[in-house]
């Protein structure tokens, strides 16, 4: 069987290739060993979401006494909480199987990237219920085999007491003591999962900081929360090692050379992920580099002629929406479309749903100060404290404003520096960040920005406030 593109892979960068694609006109075959969907739908974004969404709603029942509600909570149903997410998973999952079988032809079964006789690329499927393997050739391919939970040696993963990601979300029963092993995105979730259930969570970070790859600031805001609430944060902490007895666990850690033992009934490993290329043919190719992820060109070509890659096999951000664009462009250029602009990751948002949530576009202080020098950058911030929707909320968030220095404005467009970067703090924030993603992208100034009239009262209303204070036009903020 041949087509014009075989994608290895269906999650987000899979089949964002494959739908494009033949949204392009091409004959798609896309070759998935499990389920369509992939990790995010199936194993992280969405899932964690779901169960996010619900201590998002137990945080509300535990301060409804201050907003003048009488209520009781009798504790969770864990199986109503379990058919709860694997509803919203089934609905979606059923969703991209029709479009798959739709706009597709789906193979079941592992992909593997080989040379055929004649030389050319070809897909081996190997079935996954079992059956002779078969070749699907394509003139393009496209690997978009996703990554895995990392772990860290001399910690066993039972699935039991000592979890990644994988298993820790299939819980019925919260833990009543936790320790979570990394304060990315992953280990903020769970977090943010837990303690409102009536877990006691411990975080251990070895970094200086949670959310390291976020503003500092935005990082100082989040850990400054997370105690307030309870939660115990360890940064600069490393685990000397976990042992596991009678269904619970010891965690060694070292703390500003102090050594520390913390007893946990479930640990979470939340060390971020790996790339899925082993078994794939690309290191038999020759496109794997030493940390196992495919080695491309800033649109997804391999250097081998005809193979591409997208989303987590790639050292980009490891997000679904980064994948989702990585996947159109790649179509975009196999379909010999003019003008293919590459995905642009500074100007990619990042979003953790912790709460607060966290989400950011474009720069840090740090980097645009790195890269322009300290005299060309300068920041702005706003506290939700001032807006009323965060008042209402019981939010102590921010939004902040990373911006070129410029002259002072006038109000007209064009006066002040561009927007470099914009980090928020607070409910909602994850879906706040789009407004903030054209204004970087599109190199606005503050001026520009502070003309847009926000609707009042509202949340985003507080990075109208942000833009005006950096045009220099404060209005309810200091």
């Amino acid at each position: 069987m041949s087509h014009d593109i075989v994608v290895v892979g269906g999650g987000p960068g899979g089949y964002a290739v494959a739908f494009r694609a033949a949204a392009r006109g091409l004959d798609v075959a896309m070759v998935e060993e499990a389920e369509i969907g992939g990790t995010c739908l199936h194993r992280g974004c969405i899932p964690s979401k779901a169960v996010l969404h619900v201590a998002e709603v137990l945080t509300e029942v535990n301060r409804a006494e201050s907003l003048g509600l009488r209520l009781r909570y009798e504790g969770i149903d864990g199986q109503a909480l379990s058919a709860f997410r694997d509803d919203v998973i089934g609905k979606l999952h059923k969703g991209l199987e029709f479009l798959a079988r739709k706009r597709t032809t789906l193979h079941a079964g592992r992909g593997r990237v080989v040379r055929g006789d004649d030389g050319e690329l070809v897909v081996e499927v190997t079935p996954t219920g079992g059956g002779e393997t078969t070749r699907v050739a394509g003139r393009q391919v496209v690997l978009a085999t996703g990554s895995s939970p990392r772990t860290l040696p001399g910690v066993e993963i039972d699935g039991e007491v000592v979890q990644t990601s994988d298993q820790a979300l299939w819980f019925t029963t919260p833990p009543e003591r936790a320790v979570i092993i990394g304060a990315g995105a992953i280990g903020m979730e769970f977090a943010s999962m837990w303690h409102p259930m009536g877990g006691q969570v411990t975080v251990v970070e070895a970094l200086d900081r949670v959310l390291p790859l976020e503003d500092a600031d935005s990082s100082a805001a989040l850990e400054t929360t997370f105690r307030r609430k309870g939660i115990e944060v360890l940064t600069s902490a490393r685990v000397t090692g976990v042992t596991v007895d009678g269904g619970s666990a010891r965690v060694g850690v070292e703390v500003a050379g102090q050594e520390r033992s913390l007893d946990a009934d479930r640990v979470l490993v939340a060390v971020g992920r790996a790339p899925n290329t082993a078994d794939t043919g690309a290191e038999e190719l020759g496109v794997v580099d030493d940390r196992g992820f495919v080695t491309t060109d800033a649109y997804g070509a391999t250097e081998v002629d005809g193979l591409w890659a997208v989303g987590d096999v790639r050292p980009t951000l490891a997000l679904a929406h980064a994948a989702f664009a990585e996947g159109f462009a790649v179509a975009d250029r196999i379909a010999g479309v003019e003008d293919v602009r590459p995905v642009d990751h500074v100007h990619t948002p990042r979003v953790t749903y912790c709460h607060p949530e966290v989400a950011s576009v474009g720069l840090t202080e740090a980097e645009a100060r790195e890269r322009l020098g300290d005299d060309a950058v300068t920041t702005t911030s706003y506290s939700l404290r001032a807006n009323a929707k965060g008042i209402i909320h019981g939010s102590d968030g921010s939004v902040k404003v990373v911006h070129a220095a410029g002259s002072p404005p006038t109000g007209a467009p064009g006066d002040g520096g561009s927007v470099l970067g914009v980090h928020l703090v607070g409910p909602h924030a994850t879906d706040l960040i789009g407004e903030a993603t054209m204004a970087t992208t599109w190199e606005a100034v503050p001026a520009e920005l502070a003309a847009i009239t926000h609707a009042h009262p509202s949340l985003y209303e507080a990075i109208g406030e942000a833009f005006q204070a950096a045009a220099g036009l404060p209005f309810h903020g200091h």
